[in-house]
């Protein structure tokens, strides 16, 4: 067992997993339905994709409902890694067959996966909501079973990763989600905080994650060069006044044109920003 695990849970606290579930999908909804995101699939357009739309994402999620409750109810009973994991394959598996073969969102079954189970482990610890930072280090509970987990050599991802000798995500769940901690859940937090209605928040978070993170999906398609590119046109956004900017749509639609013409999508980046709208909304839920 992890050093940072928790105590043995107590079996007087209930966890409403099906709630939980239901976040998990509407928050991949929610960041399906943000626009305009560069590169990235919306209700509008196809970005950079030309093998799915936003109808090939809501089969995904349609076939994905019932893994996220089943994930929460694994978290709450404090099930091992393993069964995680089964429940993980089992999505996946769920998923390519709804979309025929096409992945919307295997890195969200994984990261958005983990990220239920600790916060209805953390439920049914402390009989409340968990703040989103003590979630995130919650993962840590399963880190020496996923760290030892085998991985797909074949994926984009997974080749990106060797070639360019850069995290993925185990590493991050692994390290208790600091890109969520301290860079997405709190640009999220603050641009709600200050008038932001929510598709502008979650652009302002995309945005700021595409800037600083170094988005496999980004070094997949484009290579060091097209993730340079993609990041300075995040920071310049950023740095103009973002999506407090008046405008600032049209600017984000300009910046699209060109991830568009050179293939770009930060597909991590939108995983990473689903999760950060679930940290936020199962605080209060």
């Amino acid at each position: 067992m992890n050093a940072l695990a928790q105590p043995a849970l107590p079996v007087t606290r209930r966890v409403d997993s099906a709630r939980l579930g239901r976040l998990a999908i509407a928050s991949l909804h929610a960041e399906l339905a943000c626009a305009p995101k560069p590169g990235l699939v919306t209700p509008f357009d196809t970005g950079s994709h030309d093998d799915m739309d936003a109808g090939t994402f809501l089969r995904s999620l349609f076939a994905l409902r019932h893994y996220f409750t089943a994930v929460a109810s694994a978290g709450a009973d404090d099930a091992p890694f393993a069964l995680l994991r089964a429940h993980g394959i089992a999505a996946e598996h769920a998923m390519l067959r709804a979309t025929g073969g096409i992945n919307t969102h295997r890195g969200a079954i994984f990261s958005l996966g983990l990220l239920v189970a600790a916060a209805a482990r953390c439920r049914r610890l402390q009989g409340h909501p968990a703040p989103a930072a003590q979630v995130c280090v919650a993962v840590q509970h399963w880190a020496d079973d996923f760290a030892a987990a085998p991985l797909d050599a074949s994926s984009p991802g997974q080749r990106a990763r060797l070639r360019h000798g850069v995290p993925g995500v185990r590493e991050q769940a692994a390290a208790g989600y600091p890109v969520l901690r301290e860079l997405a859940v709190p640009t999220l937090r603050h641009a709600l905080h200050n008038g932001l209605p929510r598709d502008a928040a979650m652009c302002q978070t995309l945005m700021q994650l595409v800037a600083q993170v170094d988005d496999l999906n980004l070094l997949h398609r484009g290579g060091a060069e097209g993730l340079a590119w993609a990041q300075q046109q995040a920071r310049a956004f950023l740095e103009r006044g973002g999506a407090f900017a008046p405008g600032w749509q049209a600017g984000l639609h300009g910046i699209g044109d060109g991830f568009v013409a050179r293939r770009l999508s930060a597909g991590g980046s939108a995983d990473l920003l689903a999760c950060s709208w679930f940290l936020l909304q199962q605080e209060v839920a």
